[in-house]
C-alpha cells in the first residue's frame, strides 16, 4: 500500500467527508487570500493561530518553506473541530512514520473560544495550527482542482465545508 493511502484511508475512518492526494504543485498561493484575512475576516488577531498576527513571516517566505514538501493530504469536513481533530491526527501519524517535517494547516477550533480573547496564552501550542488558507494558499482554487465541494456560505446557518492540509515531505 502507498503510504499516502494509510492517511487518507485514517482521515476517512475518523470522518471526514473527503481525502485526497496532493502533490505540492498543486497548492496555490495567491497574495490576495491575506488581503481578505487582514479586511475581511472578523476573527482576524483573535486567535493564536492567526499568522499574520503570530509570525514575522510574509506569505512570500511561507511560499518558499512549503515548496520543500512533496507531497500531502487535503481533507474535508462539516466541522472545523473535526477538521482540525483529524489533520493533527494525521500529521501525528505521519511524523510517527519518519515524516517528521510533517504539518498540518487547519483552521483550529480546539477550543470553544480562543484563549487570546481574554488575553491568556494558547491552551494546546503543541496541537493548535494555522487555517489553510492563513498563509496565503488560494482554499477555493486548491480544492476545485479535486472537484471537491467549496462554496460561498449565503447565512451564518449554511452548512460548510472545512478543509485542512496535511504537509508531508
Amino acid at each position: 500500500m502507498k503510504p499516502i493511502v494509510k492517511y487518507l484511508n485514517m482521515a476517512l475512518e475518523m470522518g471526514a467527508k473527503n481525502a485526497v492526494e496532493f502533490k505540492i504543485e498543486d497548492i496555490i498561493f495567491d497574495p490576495r487570500v491575506i488581503l481578505k484575512c487582514v479586511f475581511g475576516c472578523s476573527d482576524y488577531g483573535k486567535s493564536h493561530t492567526c499568522p499574520n498576527q503570530r509570525s514575522p513571516l510574509t506569505m512570500k517566505e511561507y511560499k518558499e518553506i512549503f515548496s520543500h514538501y512533496k507531497q500531502g493530504v487535503i481533507i474535508g469536513c462539516g466541522d472545523k473541530h473535526l477538521s482540525q481533530k483529524i489533520s493533527y491526527e494525521v500529521e501525528r501519524a505521519c511524523f510517527l512514520d519518519g515524516y517528521y517535517f510533517a504539518f498540518s494547516l487547519s483552521d483550529c477550533g480546539l477550543c470553544k473560544a480562543c484563549s487570546k480573547i481574554i488575553g491568556e496564552e494558547c491552551r494546546l501550542p503543541a496541537k493548535a495550527r494555522p487555517a489553510f488558507h492563513s498563509i496565503g494558499i488560494d482554499v477555493f482554487k486548491t480544492v476545485e482542482k479535486f472537484g471537491l465541494p467549496l462554496y460561498v456560505a449565503q447565512d451564518r446557518e449554511a452548512d460548510v465545508n472545512w478543509y485542512s492540509a496535511v504537509f508531508i515531505e
